[in-house]
């Protein structure tokens, strides 16, 4: 059965990275991800993970582009739109910019990448003949998403607007510190507000992975050629969690859940 997603949803998540074998290797013992290569020609290869045989995340060489402009290695997110070319229209209507206007990727889906008011990059997904991910919100999954911002006003405005979500507060934040989105799939991830302990680190979106033991997963992932990156703690009301950047660098959180998001 395939799995179908909401408009606004995050559907995709892609690792840009400067190693792609050695992601696949890194990801395929961390997680229990299987592997399916595509050949991409001038772009490279494309890998998709799979986990249980479904669609769980893909891999590939930061473009050109990307590294002429200093891009490091990071995890991507797209959302799924029912017009690419209309959300793409209003993106720079909110005070956005449009990256890459909206392209055809084969028969898989129409996309184009963006830039929210504080330049974090999204993706803007209408899909095609490829639905999206089919495991999502499960162990060795992504469970959420999560914007990192120093406007937390302006982003909840954007997206919200953009994306027709429906905005909450974090129960065991403190006001104006967190705020969680959701629709008709349910809560999907969250806007946290950046304070001056981040330092200049830009805005950006991150990827959160659902996992049996965050302990153990970081001790995996170390022995692997990962670096912990923000070690282990008990967030309250929510569950226990871990930041970790893969060996080529890129990070992603893994959190094991008191109880369901």
């Amino acid at each position: 059965m395939t799995l179908t997603h909401a408009a606004g949803s995050p559907v995709w998540f892609e690792l840009m990275t400067t190693d792609p074998s050695g992601a696949e290797a890194f990801y395929g013992a961390l997680f229990g991800w299987t592997l399916q290569r595509h050949d991409m020609g001038e772009y490279g290869q494309y890998t998709i993970f799979q986990l249980g045989g479904r669609d769980v995340a893909a891999a590939s060489p930061l473009t050109p582009e990307q590294r002429e402009r200093g891009a490091p290695p990071h995890w991507g997110v797209y959302f799924q739109v029912d017009d690419a070319d209309a959300s793409a229209a209003a993106v720079a209507d909110r005070g956005g910019t449009v990256l890459a206007p909206p392209f055809e990727v084969m028969d898989d889906l129409r996309m184009a990448v963006c830039a929210d008011p504080e330049q974090a990059v999204f993706m803007l997904d209408q899909p095609r003949q490829h639905p999206g991910v089919g495991a999502i919100r499960e162990p060795n999954a992504v469970c959420w998403v999560e914007l990192a911002t120093r406007d937390l006003a302006r982003a909840e405005a954007f997206y919200a607007g953009l994306f027709g979500w429906t905005m909450g507060d974090h129960q065991a934040s403190p006001p104006g510190g967190y705020r969680i989105f959701s629709n008709r799939d349910g809560m999907l991830g969250g806007l946290l507000r950046m304070t001056e302990e981040w330092g200049d680190m830009p805005s950006h979106w991150s990827i959160y992975l659902q996992v049996e033991d965050v302990d153990a997963t970081v001790d995996r992932a170390v022995a692997l050629g990962g670096a912990l990156c923000f070690p282990a703690f008990d967030a309250p009301g929510v569950g226990r969690i871990a930041r970790i950047d893969d060996p080529a660098g890129a990070g992603f959180y893994v959190i094991r859940f008191m109880e369901g998001p």
